[in-house]
């Protein structure tokens, strides 16, 4: 008995001195997300979303916020969050539409006097989010936190833009969408998920991103750039997120977002798979999973990745995966995959341009 009590004194002593977790490092985030999954879910519930331009919002947005909960029940702790940031982002934009839709009926003051709050109110969310200490947090959770503060404020500005440009109300949608991703930075910063894995070595990916800029470039020739026209809009707002948030310094976000534009770039030329190609994918898919798993490092970026790549193969209701998920989960596993393997290492020297230069400034709406 005096061996126990001995022992438990030591614990605890140990556990004050920071030479074990915290109670708190050692909670399970899932009740945390699903909680706010189900604040989301209560709120479509108790005040459906009706706007006669948008009839389909309400569905829209319980989709989003359906899909995170899946994920959640799913096992897939990365892509539930992944998902729950474009919940929030649909959610608040659609809230915000049909809520202040009256009050901004009288003209353009009344739509800045709600810009002026909104604005308010996304800097003290931001402000809240940078106090977090990411040193102990998985990779995955700061890039999904660094790239929601990153798209919020040219969102919120896109709002102010389009009602300036055409009416006050059109830039309810985009100011509302720009709260969403601020609330999300703010929320992922309190969710407690800590890991004993040695941290990924953070730095710029600007020369990776000028790369994959130069090829995309190249690529965007008749007819694919016809016929890929939509692909090649998700690919350049991609990349043009993630130098944004790499001049910021928001080096996990830039790192999340120049994947997702690999695998935007690798979807260019991804051809579509056969029966036996299917099976060996999910092969391969099963081996990259075991690998990440038991790695040592964190390397809870490519999981995420993983996470979404087995959600493409596999839907929790039976149906069949469409031929771009099939696309997609390869294009993960043969180019994401490497892309982040070697981000690991030193970034390779800039490419200077030589000779004389001439700027020119492209005008572009934000993330579409």
């Amino acid at each position: 008995m005096r061996i126990v009590t001995r022992l438990f004194k030591l614990m605890f002593a140990l556990t004050l001195l920071g030479a074990l977790p915290s109670l708190a490092s050692a909670q399970d985030p899932k009740p945390q997300i699903k909680a706010e999954i189900d604040r989301l879910k209560q709120s479509l519930q108790e005040k459906p979303l009706k706007n006669p331009d948008f009839p389909d919002i309400q569905s829209m947005v319980s989709g989003a916020v359906n899909a995170a909960a899946e994920a959640l029940d799913s096992g897939n702790l990365y892509l539930s969050l992944e998902r729950l940031l474009q919940a929030e982002d649909l959610f608040l934009g659609a809230r915000v539409a049909v809520d202040k839709a009256d009050a901004v009926k009288s003209g353009l003051p009344a739509f800045e006097a709600e810009w002026g709050k909104a604005s308010q109110n996304l800097k003290a969310l931001n402000d809240e989010a940078h106090k977090k200490d990411w040193r102990s947090s998985p990779l995955a959770l700061r890039a999904l936190s660094e790239t929601a503060e990153g798209r919020s404020i040219p969102l919120l500005e896109g709002g102010r833009g389009f009602a300036t440009s055409t009416k006050p109300s059109d830039g309810l949608f985009y100011t509302g969408q720009a709260q969403g991703e601020a609330y999300f930075a703010k929320f992922s910063s309190t969710v407690v998920l800590t890991g004993n894995s040695a941290s990924f070595p953070l730095r710029s990916y600007l020369p990776e991103l000028q790369k994959l800029q130069e090829r995309s470039n190249a690529a965007f020739k008749p007819p694919r750039s016809i016929d890929l026209h939509s692909r090649f809009i998700a690919l350049n707002s991609t990349l043009k997120l993630a130098e944004e948030l790499d001049a910021q310094k928001l080096y996990a976000g830039a790192l999340y977002q120049y994947l997702e534009a690999t695998r935007h770039y690798g979807m260019l030329e991804a051809l579509p798979l056969n029966a036996s190609q299917q099976s060996a994918l999910k092969t391969d898919l099963a081996a990259a999973q075991k690998k990440f798993a038991a790695s040592k490092q964190d390397d809870s970026l490519a999981q995420l990745f993983l996470e979404r790549a087995a959600s493409q193969t596999v839907h929790p209701d039976g149906s069949a995966p469409s031929a771009d998920e099939w696309r997609s989960a390869r294009v993960i596993l043969d180019q994401v995959l490497p892309a982040y393997l070697a981000a690991k290492k030193p970034a390779s020297p800039l490419q200077l341009a030589s000779g004389k230069t001439v700027d020119l400034t492209l005008v572009r709406w934000p993330y579409t």
